[in-house]
């Protein structure tokens, strides 16, 4: 197979061991597609896995690539694989532990990828695929908000955020939410409502939400209680053990990890294409370039407000 250029690295680390090189693609196995890439996005979890972070789950065998989330055309497919065809424009995520989306082909298992909608550009589709499922995960496979429920949302322009809002709304709920104070008025036009700063005070909201989904990690457990109303729940998607241990005790809390559902995925998707769920695209830059850029979105949280997009041209 020809050789190919990725971003990748030979060691755990910080930006600096980000390289642009030569790599060769590996045929895709039994249940998986080989994807010639148009667009991939960035997401936190790309550098906490380069951080090492995950290593228990990604191992030490390197180089890794770099990125998950993507669109573009199936170039082959393994075994086994008859819901998509060589041609197939598709959008969809690598695993965990294979990673490497930031790259001019990436290999996925058929499970994670699914028909890209024509309505949206290669960027547009790139954007959906973690947060997309995080968000639809929470709000309706496990929570399954419905009208006449209220559902307050922490960090509700982050990424996750506002695919959730989108997402609860569309099912009939409300959504309050909270945001830095500079963009109370975006947030207002999304449909949120009330919409307060991130130091709120709890009191003036209390026992009004049927799901508090904190997206950022940072609500205290205390604050997220006092939102909700009789058997509420809060649900968490920054794992940690201690919040991993919350979780399997009786009460409201429990913590989110996103999964690779092939009908779940598919449902973002189409909720993307129908225009329902929209995700801002920020910045798009070329695949020689995107180093700088990523290195720039992990120490700087820049671009704000959506997503950073690499493209392959």
């Amino acid at each position: 197979m020809t050789t190919m250029k990725r971003i990748q690295y030979h060691r755990y680390g910080g930006p600096e061991v980000m390289q642009f090189e030569d790599f060769q693609p590996g045929r895709p196995g039994p249940g998986e597609v080989l994807v010639r890439v148009k667009a991939a996005a960035a997401n936190p979890m790309d550098w906490k896995i380069r951080n090492g972070e995950l290593k228990i789950m990604t191992g030490r065998k390197f180089p890794r690539g770099l990125g998950h989330d993507f669109a573009g055309v199936v170039a082959a497919v393994g075994d086994g694989v008859s819901r998509l065809g060589v041609g197939d424009e598709v959008l969809g995520g690598a695993s965990v532990k294979a990673a490497g989306a930031f790259a001019e082909m990436v290999v996925a298992e058929e499970t994670a990828v699914v028909p890209k909608p024509a309505s949206l550009s290669w960027a547009e589709a790139a954007a959906i695929p973690i947060v997309g499922l995080t968000a639809f995960q929470a709000m309706v496979s496990t929570s399954r908000v419905h009208t006449g429920q209220a559902v307050f949302v922490h960090g509700c322009l982050g990424g996750v955020g506002r695919a959730a809002a989108q997402l609860a709304l569309a099912h009939g709920a409300t959504v309050g939410g909270s945001c830095r104070d500079t963009a109370v008025q975006e947030a207002h036009d999304l449909g949120i409502d009330p919409v307060v700063d991130f130091d709120f005070d709890a009191t003036k909201l209390a026992g009004r939400f049927d799901v508090v989904f904190d997206t950022a990690g940072t609500l205290p457990i205390r604050t997220a209680k006092a939102l909700l109303r009789p058997d509420g729940r809060i649900i968490d998607i920054n794992p940690t053990l201690a919040k991993f241990v919350r979780g399997t005790l009786p009460g409201p809390f429990r913590v989110l990890i996103g999964k690779a559902v092939t009908a779940d995925l598919d449902a973002v998707a189409r909720a993307a294409g129908a225009g329902v769920l929209r995700l801002p695209v920020a910045r798009t830059v070329p695949l020689d370039e995107a180093i700088a850029a990523l290195t720039e979105l992990e120490r700087n949280r820049t671009p704000k407000g959506g997503k950073l997009i690499i493209t392959t041209g």
